[in-house]
Protein backbone atom coordinates (compact mmCIF):
# COMPACT_ATOMS: atom_id res chain seq x y z
CA UNK A 1 0.00 0.00 0.00
CA UNK A 2 1.17 3.82 -1.17
CA UNK A 3 -1.22 5.83 -0.02
CA UNK A 4 -4.49 6.18 1.99
CA UNK A 5 -6.77 8.94 0.82
CA UNK A 6 -8.85 9.90 3.77
CA UNK A 7 -11.99 12.30 2.29
CA UNK A 8 -14.49 13.82 4.83
CA UNK A 9 -15.54 17.07 5.74
CA UNK A 10 -14.24 19.81 7.98
CA UNK A 11 -13.97 18.79 11.84
CA UNK A 12 -15.37 15.15 10.51
CA UNK A 13 -11.98 13.38 12.70
CA UNK A 14 -9.33 12.81 9.31
CA UNK A 15 -6.66 14.08 11.30
CA UNK A 16 -7.41 12.38 14.25
CA UNK A 17 -8.15 8.85 12.80
CA UNK A 18 -4.47 9.58 10.36
CA UNK A 19 -2.33 10.70 13.70
CA UNK A 20 -3.66 7.09 15.07
CA UNK A 21 -2.68 5.58 12.29
CA UNK A 22 0.61 6.52 12.50
CA UNK A 23 0.65 4.50 15.71
CA UNK A 24 -1.13 2.13 14.70
CA UNK A 25 0.47 1.04 11.17
CA UNK A 26 4.08 -0.90 11.33
CA UNK A 27 5.70 1.43 8.89
CA UNK A 28 6.20 5.23 8.86
CA UNK A 29 3.70 7.06 7.27
CA UNK A 30 3.19 10.39 6.83
CA UNK A 31 0.30 12.40 6.92
CA UNK A 32 -0.27 15.07 4.45
CA UNK A 33 -3.21 16.88 3.64
CA UNK A 34 -5.49 20.04 2.96
CA UNK A 35 -4.37 21.77 6.31
CA UNK A 36 -0.63 21.18 5.71
CA UNK A 37 -0.82 22.91 1.85
CA UNK A 38 -3.01 25.65 3.13
CA UNK A 39 -0.73 26.74 6.08
CA UNK A 40 1.96 26.37 3.40
CA UNK A 41 0.15 29.38 1.35
CA UNK A 42 1.30 32.93 2.11
CA UNK A 43 -1.17 34.84 3.86
CA UNK A 44 -2.44 36.80 0.84
CA UNK A 45 -3.00 33.87 -0.72
CA UNK A 46 -5.75 32.45 2.55
CA UNK A 47 -8.21 35.98 2.16
CA UNK A 48 -9.77 34.78 -0.77
CA UNK A 49 -9.95 36.37 -4.63
CA UNK A 50 -7.08 34.13 -6.33
CA UNK A 51 -6.60 32.10 -3.13
CA UNK A 52 -8.98 30.57 -1.04
CA UNK A 53 -11.77 32.15 0.76
CA UNK A 54 -14.01 31.36 3.52
CA UNK A 55 -11.49 29.85 6.07
CA UNK A 56 -11.24 32.44 8.38
CA UNK A 57 -14.43 34.50 8.19
CA UNK A 58 -17.74 34.03 6.43
CA UNK A 59 -20.77 31.90 6.39
CA UNK A 60 -18.75 28.37 5.93
CA UNK A 61 -18.38 28.30 2.40
CA UNK A 62 -15.18 27.99 0.88
CA UNK A 63 -13.90 29.85 -2.08
CA UNK A 64 -11.08 28.26 -4.08
CA UNK A 65 -9.64 31.05 -6.92
CA UNK A 66 -7.68 29.81 -9.63
CA UNK A 67 -3.91 30.62 -8.00
CA UNK A 68 -5.03 28.20 -5.14
CA UNK A 69 -6.56 25.83 -7.69
CA UNK A 70 -2.87 25.70 -9.35
CA UNK A 71 -1.27 25.02 -6.32
CA UNK A 72 -3.29 22.56 -5.27
CA UNK A 73 -3.19 20.43 -8.17
CA UNK A 74 0.78 21.05 -7.82
CA UNK A 75 0.53 19.68 -4.35
CA UNK A 76 -1.58 16.64 -5.36
CA UNK A 77 1.13 16.02 -7.68
CA UNK A 78 3.93 16.34 -5.53
CA UNK A 79 2.30 13.85 -2.56
CA UNK A 80 2.10 11.51 -5.28
CA UNK A 81 5.20 11.86 -6.51
CA UNK A 82 6.48 11.07 -2.74
CA UNK A 83 4.67 7.71 -2.72
CA UNK A 84 6.55 7.02 -6.00
CA UNK A 85 9.15 7.99 -4.31
CA UNK A 86 8.70 5.07 -1.70
CA UNK A 87 7.06 7.43 1.26
CA UNK A 88 4.15 5.86 2.74
CA UNK A 89 1.15 8.85 2.87
CA UNK A 90 -1.85 9.70 4.65
CA UNK A 91 -3.45 12.00 2.94
CA UNK A 92 -6.22 14.00 4.66
CA UNK A 93 -8.06 15.79 2.02
CA UNK A 94 -11.77 17.66 1.91
CA UNK A 95 -12.99 17.31 -1.75
CA UNK A 96 -14.67 20.65 -1.91
CA UNK A 97 -15.51 19.47 -5.60
CA UNK A 98 -16.98 15.88 -4.91
CA UNK A 99 -16.02 13.56 -7.74
CA UNK A 100 -13.92 15.97 -9.64
CA UNK A 101 -11.57 16.13 -6.86
CA UNK A 102 -11.32 12.40 -6.61
CA UNK A 103 -10.42 11.81 -10.40
CA UNK A 104 -7.46 14.74 -10.09
CA UNK A 105 -6.51 12.42 -6.86
CA UNK A 106 -7.18 9.56 -9.05
CA UNK A 107 -5.05 10.61 -11.84
CA UNK A 108 -2.06 12.10 -9.51
CA UNK A 109 -1.82 8.60 -7.77
CA UNK A 110 -2.71 6.49 -11.00
CA UNK A 111 -0.81 3.20 -11.17
CA UNK A 112 -0.60 3.09 -7.00
CA UNK A 113 -1.70 0.73 -4.38
CA UNK A 114 -4.22 3.07 -2.37
CA UNK A 115 -6.78 2.83 0.11
CA UNK A 116 -9.72 5.71 -0.76
CA UNK A 117 -11.66 5.80 2.67
CA UNK A 118 -14.83 7.76 3.19
CA UNK A 119 -14.48 9.87 6.56
CA UNK A 120 -18.48 11.11 7.28
CA UNK A 121 -19.70 12.30 10.31
CA UNK A 122 -23.05 13.68 11.65
CA UNK A 123 -23.39 17.21 10.28
CA UNK A 124 -24.65 18.24 14.08
CA UNK A 125 -21.74 16.29 15.62
CA UNK A 126 -19.50 18.23 13.21
CA UNK A 127 -20.90 21.54 13.98
CA UNK A 128 -20.05 20.51 17.78
CA UNK A 129 -16.73 19.69 17.11
CA UNK A 130 -16.60 22.28 15.04
CA UNK A 131 -17.30 24.92 18.10
CA UNK A 132 -15.24 23.32 20.37
CA UNK A 133 -12.10 23.67 18.03
CA UNK A 134 -12.38 27.26 17.93
CA UNK A 135 -10.38 27.51 15.10
CA UNK A 136 -12.92 27.43 12.27
CA UNK A 137 -15.67 29.21 10.48
CA UNK A 138 -18.93 28.42 12.36
CA UNK A 139 -20.97 26.51 9.41
CA UNK A 140 -18.15 24.81 7.15
CA UNK A 141 -18.17 21.51 9.16
CA UNK A 142 -21.92 21.44 8.12
CA UNK A 143 -21.65 22.73 5.01
CA UNK A 144 -19.23 20.49 3.87
CA UNK A 145 -20.27 17.15 5.84
CA UNK A 146 -22.28 15.35 2.85
CA UNK A 147 -21.35 18.09 -0.36
CA UNK A 148 -17.82 16.40 -0.10
CA UNK A 149 -18.94 13.16 -0.57
CA UNK A 150 -20.87 13.48 -3.45
CA UNK A 151 -20.47 11.45 -6.76
CA UNK A 152 -17.11 10.00 -4.58
CA UNK A 153 -16.21 6.24 -4.73
CA UNK A 154 -14.78 4.38 -1.79
CA UNK A 155 -12.86 1.19 -0.56
CA UNK A 156 -14.40 1.93 2.87
CA UNK A 157 -16.09 4.36 4.75
CA UNK A 158 -15.69 4.99 8.40
CA UNK A 159 -18.47 7.34 11.06
CA UNK A 160 -16.71 8.92 13.51
CA UNK A 161 -20.85 10.04 14.77
CA UNK A 162 -21.33 6.36 15.74
CA UNK A 163 -17.68 5.04 16.65
CA UNK A 164 -14.24 6.69 17.90
CA UNK A 165 -11.35 8.03 15.93
CA UNK A 166 -9.84 5.13 17.41
CA UNK A 167 -12.31 2.44 16.09
CA UNK A 168 -11.85 3.55 12.34
CA UNK A 169 -8.43 4.11 12.29
CA UNK A 170 -8.52 0.41 13.43
CA UNK A 171 -10.89 -0.30 10.47
CA UNK A 172 -8.55 1.40 8.00
CA UNK A 173 -5.28 -0.45 9.29
CA UNK A 174 -7.21 -3.57 9.08
CA UNK A 175 -7.57 -3.16 5.38
CA UNK A 176 -4.52 -1.95 4.67
CA UNK A 177 -2.83 -5.23 6.59
CA UNK A 178 -5.27 -7.49 4.60
CA UNK A 179 -4.31 -5.57 1.12
CA UNK A 180 -6.87 -3.13 0.61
Amino acid sequence: MHAIVLNGGSSSGKSSIARRLQELLPEPWLHLGADTMVDALPPSLRAGGEGIGGLEDGDGTVEVGPVFAALDAAWTVGVAAMARAGARVVVDEVFLGGAASQARWRAALDGLDVLWVGVRCDPAVAARREAARGDRVAGMAAAQASAVHEGVAYDLVVDTSRASADDCARLVAGRVASGG
